[in-house]
C-alpha cells in the first residue's frame, strides 16, 4: 500500500513527459511548414540546385548539354518537358540491370510501379533509398496538423485497413512494386518507434499478409476486438474503405463468433497472422452480442458509429475519381467528417492538407516546396453541353517548355498540370494530375485536385482512358462479324452500385441478317474487353478483387440519336456535339438504363500475373 502513491506519481509524470514531448514534436512540424511555405522561392531554387549538383553527371543530363549548370534558366532552356515515354528506353536499361547513372547519381533502389500505364503495362518510377526518409518526413506532418483541429487523438488508435500488393522483379533483379507496399515492407514503417499517432488496430503481420482474403479477416477482427479505442478510421481509398465495411457486412457472423470465443477462424492459416492476432483475440461474449445486435439490424446507415462509438472521422482519398464514393460512406459513417491528409503518387510525395475538416469538395493541398522541384503547364478547358473535357497538348514546343509556370507565380483560379524535377531521376516530368489553385498558405500555393488528364473510366487504382477504351472496343465486335452485326455507338460509365464496382458499356447494334447474336458471344465481347485493358485494371479483377466482372447492356435503336437530343437541350452545338465515351451526370444514365433490352456480364476474369509481361519468360498468366 505504501507504494501506490509513487506508482502514481511516477505514472502521472511518465504520462506528462510524453504530452510534453508530443507537444515540443508537434510544435516543430507546424514550425517547419511555416518555413518552407514563408520561403517556398528560395526553397524551391535549393532543391533544384541539389537536385542538379548531384546528378551533374549523370547520363540523362549530359545528353542534353546540361554541363553542370545549377541555375532555372539553363534548366529550362536546355532540358525538355517529358512524358514517361521520352525516358521509357532508360528505364529498361535500369531495370535490365545497368547500374551505370543514366538518370540519378544514387544507386536506384527499386523501382515504385504507377498507377498509370504505358503499352497497358504499369509505369515504372525510380526511386532510391532516401526516399524513403523523404516521404516519412511528409507522414510526420500529417497528424500534428490534424491534432489542432482535433484534440485527443494519441489517446486511442486508428482502424486502418492497410495491404500489400502484388511485386515483382524486373530481369535485373530491382523490385517493383506500388509505393505503399514499398513503404510497408521497409524497415522505416516495421521497426517505427512507438507513436500515439501511428497507433494502429492491426497487428504489422495482419498488413503484410499477402492473402488478401486473410489480411482483411485478420484486420477486421482486430478492429472490433479494440472497438472501443478506436477514434479514427479509414484506407488509403474510399473504394477500399467501402470494401472493408462490405467484407463486415458479408462476414459479421463468423468475426463475431471467433470474439465470443476467443478462437480465431481455422481459414485464417498463416501462422505469423494468427500469433499476432491472438496476442488481441480474447473470449468477449458482451462485445460479441453488442456485434451480433447491431450487425443483424435491417438498415447499416451509420454502422461505423454504432460499432465504432468514438470515431472522430474517416481518413480516406475521397477527390478525383474517389468524391463518387462520398454518399455511400456519409451513409455508413452517419455523415463523420472525411478528412483527405496528403497529396501522393508513386513519381512523388507533393502535400498537406493543411484544412483537414473541409467539406471534400474543397480539399486543398499545400504542395511542400521540399519534397521535389515543381512547375505548371496552364491548360485550358472545351466546355460542350454535357461534356467539359481538358485540353492538354501532347507536346510542347520550344518555347512552350520554357514558359512553365514557378510554384510561386501560379494565379489563383487557374488550372496546371503538375510537373515535376525528383531527386530520384525525373526531369520536367509530366505527372498528368490537373490541379487548381485555391488559395496560399504564406508563399505557397494551395491546390485543388481536379483530375487525372484523359481518364474516363476508374472504380479503384485503375484508370482507363479514352483511347485504350476504343481499342478494347475494337477488339471486342470483331466477334459480332459471323452474325452480320456492328456496333453503332458506344458509350461507358463506372458503375458503383455494386460492391465492388464494375465497367459498364451501352451498346447501341445495327443487324444487317436476321441471325441472333447468342449471349455467349456478348460474354465473349465483355471478356476481350477485359483482356485488352490494362494490366492495372486486371490486376483488380484478378488479385485485388477490387472491380466487378465487365457488363455490356444493348440498348435499343435510335438511344444515341436521344442522347445527343438531350445534350443539345442542355445547350450542346449541335455541330459539334460528339457522342460521351463516358457518362457521369445521373439524368444521362437514367436514360440510358430506361432503353437497356439486353445485359451481359463476363463469364470469367481476363489473364494476368505480377510484373510486365516481358519478364514473364513465356510463364502462363493466370
Amino acid at each position: 500500500m505504501p507504494e501506490a502513491p509513487k506508482e502514481t506519481y511516477d505514472q502521472q509524470k511518465k504520462t506528462m513527459e510524453e504530452y510534453n514531448n508530443m507537444y515540443e514534436k508537434n510544435k516543430k512540424s507546424l514550425e517547419f511548414i511555416e518555413e518552407v511555405t514563408e520561403n517556398a522561392d528560395h526553397v524551391q531554387k535549393r532543391v533544384l540546385f541539389e537536385i542538379l549538383t548531384r546528378n551533374s553527371n549523370v547520363e540523362y543530363l549530359q545528353r542534353h548539354g546540361l554541363n553542370g549548370a545549377t541555375d532555372r534558366d539553363t534548366f529550362k532552356k536546355l532540358i525538355p518537358v517529358i512524358k514517361y515515354e521520352d525516358i521509357q528506353s532508360d528505364i529498361t536499361r535500369i531495370a535490365n540491370g545497368d547500374k551505370s547513372p543514366i538518370l540519378c547519381s544514387h544507386p536506384i533502389s527499386e523501382f515504385l510501379t504507377s498507377s498509370g500505364t504505358s503499352g497497358g503495362e504499369r509505369k515504372l518510377m525510380p526511386t532510391i533509398e532516401e526516399e524513403l526518409d523523404r516521404r516519412c518526413m511528409l507522414y510526420s506532418l500529417l497528424m500534428p496538423v490534424m491534432s489542432q483541429f482535433v484534440p485527443g487523438l494519441d489517446k486511442g488508435k486508428g482502424m486502418y485497413f492497410l495491404f500489400v500488393k502484388s511485386e515483382a522483379k524486373t530481369p535485373g533483379g530491382l523490385f517493383a512494386r506500388p509505393v505503399l507496399t514499398s513503404y510497408y515492407k521497409s524497415s522505416h514503417f516495421q521497426n517505427r518507434p512507438f507513436d500515439s499517432y501511428t497507433n494502429y488496430t492491426s497487428p504489422n503481420e495482419t498488413i503484410l499478409c499477402s492473402d488478401s482474403y486473410q489480411s482483411m479477416y485478420s484486420q477486421m477482427l482486430c478492429g472490433l476486438c479494440q472497438n472501443n479505442e478506436v477514434l479514427r478510421v479509414g484506407a488509403v481509398f474510399a473504394s477500399g474503405f467501402i470494401r472493408a465495411i462490405k467484407f463486415l457486412e458479408k462476414h459479421w457472423t463468423l468475426l463475431a463468433h471467433d470474439i465470443r470465443v476467443g478462437s480465431l477462424n481455422p481459414e485464417i492459416t498463416d501462422p505469423i497472422v494468427r500469433d499476432a492476432v491472438m496476442q488481441i483475440l480474447k473470449p468477449d461474449p458482451k462485445l460479441a452480442d453488442f456485434i451480433e445486435l447491431e450487425c443483424s439490424k435491417e438498415s447499416w446507415q451509420g454502422i461505423i458509429t454504432r460499432l465504432w462509438p468514438n470515431t472522430k472521422y474517416v481518413d480516406v482519398i475521397v477527390t478525383g475519381t474517389m468524391a463518387q464514393y462520398i454518399p455511400t460512406l456519409d451513409y455508413y459513417s452517419n455523415g463523420l467528417p472525411l478528412v483527405c491528409t496528403m497529396y501522393a503518387s508513386s513519381e512523388c510525395y507533393f502535400g498537406v492538407n493543411l484544412n483537414p475538416l473541409c467539406k471534400p469538395s474543397e480539399v486543398s493541398y499545400t504542395l511542400i516546396p521540399s519534397m521535389g522541384y515543381f512547375e505548371f503547364l496552364p491548360v485550358q478547358r472545351n466546355v460542350n453541353g454535357v461534356t467539359n473535357s481538358i485540353s492538354m497538348p501532347k507536346s510542347l514546343t520550344e518555347k512552350e517548355q520554357q514558359q512553365l509556370v514557378e510554384l510561386t507565380d501560379v494565379k489563383l483560379g487557374h488550372e496546371y498540370e503538375l510537373v515535376i524535377t525528383t531527386y530520384a531521376g525525373l526531369y520536367r516530368y509530366r505527372v498528368g494530375d490537373v490541379l487548381r489553385v485555391a488559395g496560399f498558405k504564406n508563399k505557397a500555393p494551395q491546390f485543388n485536385f481536379v483530375c487525372r488528364k484523359n481518364v474516363v473510366l476508374s472504380i479503384d487504382s485503375d484508370k482507363t482512358d479514352e483511347v485504350e477504351l476504343q481499342n478494347a472496343v475494337k477488339n471486342a465486335v470483331t466477334h459480332l462479324q459471323p452474325f452480320d452485326a456492328t456496333l453503332l455507338e458506344y458509350t461507358s460509365y463506372a458503375d458503383l452500385s455494386t460492391i465492388p464496382g464494375h465497367y459498364v458499356l451501352f451498346w447501341e447494334l445495327s443487324r444487317n441478317g436476321c441471325t441472333t447474336v447468342p449471349p455467349s458471344v456478348f460474354e465473349d465481347c465483355c471478356l476481350a474487353i477485359e483482356e485488352s485493358l490494362n494490366s492495372v485494371y486486371r490486376q483488380g479483377r484478378v488479385s485485388d478483387k477490387s472491380i466487378g466482372p465487365l457488363e455490356i447492356k444493348v440498348v435499343e435503336s435510335g438511344t444515341f440519336d436521344k442522347l445527343m437530343d438531350y445534350a443539345i437541350s442542355l445547350g450542346a452545338s449541335i455541330n459539334q456535339y460528339k457522342t460521351p465515351r463516358c457518362v457521369k451526370f445521373a439524368p444521362i444514365v437514367e436514360l440510358l438504363n430506361s432503353r437497356v433490352v439486353s445485359t451481359y456480364l463476363s463469364p470469367k476474369c481476363p489473364k494476368w500475373v505480377p510484373g510486365h509481361k516481358q519478364w514473364c519468360n513465356g510463364n502462363e498468366e493466370r
